[in-house]
């Protein structure tokens, strides 16, 4: 018994809007534990629907529409599902009556058009839309088959989905299982190179684990079937322990952790404050800093010191050595950590300094070479060099400068951590 989703919009094809649609239904179908292995955008063309709705209805169990089914000429889902089955389309009195009282709360009159929207095939139920004028239909046009539709609007479709359709897919039968999902991340390593560490794991049957990259880091999905959440979460967690203890420092953090508020929590823990020094992130560090919540208690500021002058007025940079060796360098980099954690009296002093494109590399210096600053407690400063490529486009460039510059921010207060537990 398995579910597929299936959008209709020529705007999706052409990419003028994101289908968060599909992202949330998956999501909620593994929640449920109804496994889904197809999706399928397809156009507002009648033909072609019915040509996506035969292979559907010919290898899942529960279609899930999403898209057309508005007042407009090019609003044909239901129609064309309808005309498949060879059902004829009935209009029900309530719908128009909940579309003309909708349209009068807003001091407007129903159109004609709207009354396309009270169609739905013979003998199907209405599933009701409180937030749209546009209701979807739950039916089942023959044995074993269960059809579902919804507005394209993603707030409309994720209230009908909720308050609506899981009862009824409950009732029905579906969902007696859940897939609950742990995601562990790591940083600094290859996909490939943490899928050979943990191979042995990537063939389990329950849980299963399966490795990913996404913008930079590498993830460890590590997903269990059960009958209930706490049972999933004793079949994951000596997995997940094992996984964890395997990527070592290459681990970061789970599920909604990010860098930054594994760096935050690190900062918080010790009681210790950060401040920072950008040239080529623009201000990129400090957002990550920012977006988490509580931020103000270790988070100080920072300076973006994208001009020379700025290097040298405000973070204390030496002239000669700008001149010498250049602003994306090992000495500018330390130089622009200890100036603004002196300036700023925190704990701990992070910058960056690189060239992000796509103008501005030379041979010695490419498009893509970073210098990340850290300056600590006791004085300490050091600097790390990296070359992230030529050919990445200049966003890239800089995320990954500030991901890596919080990254061995991180790597640092652990050893210390480490170094301080065990003297």
């Amino acid at each position: 018994m398995s579910a597929e989703i299936i959008c209709v919009g020529t705007e999706l094809l052409l990419g003028d809007i994101l289908n968060s649609n599909a992202q949330f239904l998956a999501q909620q179908l593994a929640s449920m534990g109804i496994p889904h292995y197809y999706q399928t955008v397809v156009g507002d063309n009648p033909g072609r629907l019915k040509q996506v709705l035969e292979i559907a209805a010919g290898r899942s169990h529960l279609l899930i529409f999403t898209g057309g089914l508005g007042p407009t000429p090019d609003d044909l889902t239901v129609e064309a599902i309808a005309d498949f089955f060879g059902v004829p389309l009935v209009e029900q009195p309530e719908i128009v009556e909940d579309i003309t009282c909708k349209y009068a709360m807003r001091g407007r009159q129903m159109t004609p058009s709207n009354r396309k929207q009270a169609l739905i095939p013979q003998d199907a139920s209405i599933l009701p839309n409180p937030g749209g004028t546009a209701p979807g239909i739950i039916w089942q046009p023959r044995t074993g088959l269960t059809i579902l539709t919804f507005p394209g609007v993603p707030s409309e479709m994720k209230r009908m989905w909720q308050e609506t359709a899981v009862p009824f897919l409950k009732n029905q039968g579906w969902g007696k299982e859940i897939i609950y999902s742990r995601m562990l991340k790591f940083w600094g390593i290859a996909e490939s190179a943490l899928a050979e560490k943990v191979a042995p794991f990537l063939d389990l049957p329950n849980p299963t684990v399966a490795p990913y990259a996404l913008h930079g880091e590498v993830r460890l999905r590590v997903s269990a079937r059960a009958a209930s959440e706490p049972e999933a979460v004793g079949l994951i967690e000596p997995v997940a322990q094992q996984l964890r203890q395997i990527g070592g420092l290459d681990y970061y953090g789970t599920d909604t952790d990010t860098l930054a508020s594994v760096v935050g929590f690190l900062l918080q823990e010790a009681g210790e404050t950060l401040s920072v020094a950008e040239s080529c992130t623009g201000g990129g560090l400090g957002q990550m800093l920012t977006s988490v919540a509580g931020s103000s208690n270790y988070f100080l500021g920072g300076v973006i010191s994208y001009d020379n002058s700025v290097k040298i007025s405000l973070l204390g940079v030496n002239p000669e050595d700008l001149a010498q060796v250049g602003a994306v360098s090992d000495a500018v980099a330390k130089q622009m950590a200890v100036g603004v954690k002196t300036r700023l009296s925190t704990t701990w002093g992070l910058s960056i300094t690189g060239i992000a494109g796509p103008g501005g590399g030379t041979e010695t210096k490419p498009v893509g070479l970073v210098y990340i600053g850290l300056a600590g407690p006791d004085d300490t400063v050091e600097s790390f060099k990296h070359q992230l490529g030529q050919n990445r486009e200049r966003d890239s460039i800089r995320y990954a400068s500030a991901s890596i510059a919080l990254d061995q921010l991180r790597r640092t207060m652990l050893k210390k951590k480490l170094t301080a537990d065990v003297s």
